[in-house]
């Protein structure tokens, strides 16, 4: 968490540097395991590239991989992950949640995850970050599907309290 701080106070992007003293150093929610959990890869056999909207109205190029599905305090969930058009070594999963414009940005949050070959993930929300376009009007974020609205509070990861 420091080091991305000092990554980002270090220029201007993704957080303009005339917003550094709004957003730095970045607000967490504590570190908790029990946010840290299993999630196995439903794989879906589709190649058809999809237009997932953005923050900006454009659509980016993505093609949906499957669903990571998992229990979280003691509910069986499940999130679509993606892989972006000429990505191949790590899953995108974009989701909001019950924190969603209270705690955390209002868009939502992002995962990246490591691909593997046995279809078994580690889905840690306490990595969960906010979109670049939580810092600047200029960026370009996908938005999360609807699938990817978590009903419960994900207390976990990057929090956000400001505006661009």
């Amino acid at each position: 968490r420091a080091a991305k701080d000092a990554a980002f106070a270090a220029g201007g992007d993704p957080i303009p540097t005339t917003k550094h003293a709004e957003f730095l150093p970045l607000a967490y929610f504590p570190i908790d395991p029990e946010f840290n959990v299993p999630a196995q890869l439903k794989r879906i056999d589709d190649p058809t590239i999809v237009e997932m909207p953005t923050s900006t109205g454009t659509n980016r190029k993505m093609r949906r991989v499957g669903m990571l599905e998992f229990t979280l305090k003691g509910q069986p969930l499940s999130l679509l992950a993606f892989l972006e058009v000429g990505e191949t070594s790590s899953l995108f999963v974009a989701f909001s949640d019950l924190t969603s414009g209270a705690e955390t940005y209002a868009a939502g949050r992002f995962l990246d995850i490591n691909r593997n070959a046995t279809g078994i993930y580690e889905l840690d929300f306490n990595r969960a970050y906010s979109p670049p376009c939580a810092y600047t009007k200029f960026a370009t974020c996908p938005l999360p599907p609807k699938e990817n609205h978590l009903a419960l509070k994900i207390e976990a990861g990057e929090k956000y309290s400001g505006s661009h």
